[in-house]
């Protein structure tokens, strides 16, 4: 057993190269996200900047704050850029329906864009998902647009970030060209969907997708800052492994160690020992 799955919450983020947070609760961190999100927007604004975020929808709790935070507040986002993560597949490799209750693009569209008012809103043409067919349209805007400011997100059972899953044992990949992977689609493993289907779908994975499109590493890297959180029971053994586990493909979130301005929060029962 590996000695990073011993340690106890006191320890955790000693001596790790990720910058690293406990919070009371999931709340807390959902609270903390929406400010980040905020402030970030605010002082670009200021100075006449433009601000892009890549987004998941997995912690979706922030952005019910965010909302609540731009209306009241008068925020403007007239020059704010989202780059969601990734989107479900049907196995013709078509993006799912908007209107099915798995659908990222429509979480977005019902629980964010269409609760802020119009004069602040995103337009339309700064909100992105990766698409079938369009995959490299997303490097080469945040490529024109110069840079990700933030990206934002959870982190998977297996170390995956957005559906970056780990290689199969049998692919002959190094490290760096996992890293260098951009927007793709995939087809996702066994444990996610077992995951994901029982938290969405009260664990009817025999209709769970099969397949996803995602950006990749190389986006997610790319960011300035990358802040990620913690908050499900199983998080307590995948946090010890990438604040202190080998850099790896095996375990892709394990990279932000060597990408410079990272940072993990998790609530406060993430925090202990995991068995």
């Amino acid at each position: 057993m590996k000695d990073y799955y011993s340690l106890k919450e006191n320890e955790l983020g000693e001596n790790s190269k990720i910058d690293f947070e406990i919070m009371d609760t999931e709340d807390d961190m959902y609270h903390d996200m929406a400010r980040i999100m905020f402030d970030e927007i605010y002082e670009n604004n200021k100075i006449g900047k433009n601000t892009v975020f890549i987004c998941p929808v997995g912690p979706i709790g922030q952005y019910k704050r965010f909302v609540m935070l731009v209306n009241k507040y008068r925020l403007n986002l007239k020059n704010v850029y989202f780059f969601n993560m990734d989107e479900y597949l049907n196995d013709d490799m078509t993006m799912i329906d908007k209107d099915n209750h798995l659908s990222f693009r429509g979480f977005m569209e019902r629980e964010v864009y269409s609760k802020i008012d119009d004069e602040l809103n995103i337009p339309a043409n700064q909100r992105f998902f990766p698409e079938p067919g369009k995959e490299n349209e997303i490097w080469d805007k945040m490529v024109e647009l110069g840079g990700v400011d933030i990206c934002f997100g959870g982190v998977g059972i297996n170390g995956h970030l957005a559906f970056n899953e780990p290689p199969e044992t049998d692919e002959n990949i190094t490290n760096d060209d996992f890293k260098n992977k951009g927007t793709r689609i995939l087809k996702i493993s066994r444990e996610t969907r077992a995951i994901n289907a029982a938290g969405a779908l009260g664990g009817a994975i025999n209709i769970f997708p099969k397949w996803c499109i995602t950006i990749g590493m190389k986006e997610i890297l790319s960011a300035r800052k990358i802040r990620l959180y913690m908050f499900r029971d199983w998080h307590r053994s995948v946090v010890r492994r990438a604040l202190y586990g080998e850099v790896d493909a095996q375990f892709p979130v394990s990279f932000i160690q060597e990408q410079g301005d990272s940072k993990i929060t998790i609530s406060k029962y993430v925090a202990k020992k995991p068995f």
